[in-house]
């Protein structure tokens, strides 16, 4: 007796060819979201090395975060266009280029010492950035089929967590382990003394600056050489000839995750930018600014674990359920912060990384759900949105000056809460 074989056509060279392209694309671009999670992430020890060294407030020293993210509100519409021009490959070179250069620019500002020279040289790096995650998403999401976009995002992202969990360690070790002096003490110390002191405080920073900027010129060379696939989105010639313009409230989830990724981003960055203060404080961790930094590696660290397991998850569940479930515990995660203390708000505040792992993504893709043509415009809008990330850390540090840091954490709560609310409006496609 002869058993039947079922006869399967082999798969075309060029189709193979064509996945295995796209697979070498995806892992290429994905080593982008490393380093603007490494770059983003650093902020964060930014921020209270910033505030010691040239005596501000919570508020003053938040002038990092609106600096940095304050660059997706206005670069973000120009990236949409630039990528449009030009497409993705010439793009992400361009925005590497832009982050060479603004993270170079750290070492004549740490010369001077000058904190507004050290806001323009991270406005610069920050446009590089923006450009990179502008074409960087809608381009992950247009490789391979929808179906799966939410999961290439996610995975993405966690490599984007790899780089904010490694860069709490790296910059406290080499720019919050330097000794810091107290008000008092710098009051006894002749002018001269001052400046001295604050120029070799500024330095620290030299050197993790120049790494990235050697880092992101490296890539940028090696994208040269690389032929991307679909490095322009193609549209077929039905939507060529259509006249109708784009008109943002006529699609209603892009209006509605705009906004959520307004609050998403601000509530991270809020979170990340306080938390070393928060931890160090006598009233919960009662540590030093750099033990308390690397307590940060695990806020993010969280976030890199979330998202491996949530590229696996989507998979399986709805993507708007898997977002609302996010959104309520870490809404309960913020509450148990405000209203403890001690190693019990510690780790509350830290365990909010696990949940803010797939937020991203998750809203990106419900977002951007057949938006066609239009894919680069609703992306630069999204983008723009990132701009949470600069004014709500400045009402969370405003709040944090005048009730305290328990209190500001309402701020990001508020944020929580609307996330799981968009979750629960907008429905999947997968």
């Amino acid at each position: 007796m002869v058993s039947a074989v079922k006869y399967t056509q082999p798969k075309e060279p060029h189709v193979l060819q064509k996945k295995q392209n796209h697979n070498v694309a995806i892992g290429v671009v994905s080593t982008l979201f490393f380093l603007f999670g490494f770059i983003t992430c650093l902020n964060d020890i930014l921020v209270p090395h910033l505030k010691e060294v040239f005596s501000l407030n919570y508020t003053e020293s938040m002038l990092v975060q609106f600096t940095f993210f304050g660059a997706y509100f206005l670069i973000s519409w120009p990236a949409s266009k630039l990528i449009s021009k030009y497409g993705y490959k010439k793009s992400f070179i361009i925005g590497l280029s832009l982050t060479a250069l603004g993270c170079l620019s750290f070492i004549f500002s740490a010369k001077i010492s000058i904190y507004l020279v050290f806001l323009c040289g991270l406005f610069v790096l920050a446009s590089g950035i923006v450009i990179l995650q502008v074409a960087a998403n809608p381009y992950l999401t247009i490789l391979g089929g929808p179906e799966r976009a939410s999961s290439r995002l996610i995975f993405a992202q966690g490599l984007n967590s790899l780089g904010t969990t490694i860069a709490p360690i790296i910059g406290s070790a080499l720019i919050l382990s330097v000794a810091m002096l107290s008000k008092d003490e710098l009051l006894k110390l002749p002018e001269s003394e001052v400046v001295a002191y604050h120029t070799a405080q500024a330095s620290a920073v030299q050197l993790p600056y120049f790494g990235l900027a050697c880092f992101a010129i490296m890539i940028a060379v090696a994208l040269a050489f690389f032929k991307f696939p679909n490095d322009k989105i193609e549209v077929s010639s039905a939507l060529k000839n259509e006249t109708k313009d784009f008109k943002l409230f006529d699609h209603p989830k892009l209006v509605l995750g705009t906004l959520a990724i307004f609050a998403y981003v601000g509530a991270e960055v809020a979170i990340g930018s306080l938390m070393v203060n928060f931890i160090a404080s006598p009233t919960v961790g009662n540590m030093s600014l750099k033990d308390a930094g690397d307590k940060l590696s695990l806020y993010w660290g969280g976030a890199m674990v979330g998202r491996f397991v949530g590229s696996f998850i989507t998979t399986k569940f709805k993507t708007n359920k898997v977002l609302f479930v996010h959104g309520v515990v870490a809404s309960i995660l913020v509450l148990f912060t405000i209203f403890g203390s001690g190693h019990f708000a510690l780790y509350s505040i830290i365990a909010v990384g696990l949940f803010n792992s797939i937020m991203f993504p998750s809203i990106f893709v419900l977002s951007t759900q057949n938006l066609g043509k239009f894919m680069e415009k609703g992306s630069g809008i999204i983008c723009m949105a990132i701009v949470g990330g600069a004014i709500i850390p400045m009402i969370q540090g405003y709040i944090a000056d005048n009730g305290g840091l328990h209190l500001s954490y309402i701020v990001p709560l508020i944020c929580y809460v609307y996330i799981a609310v968009f979750a629960l409006k907008v429905k999947s496609n997968n």
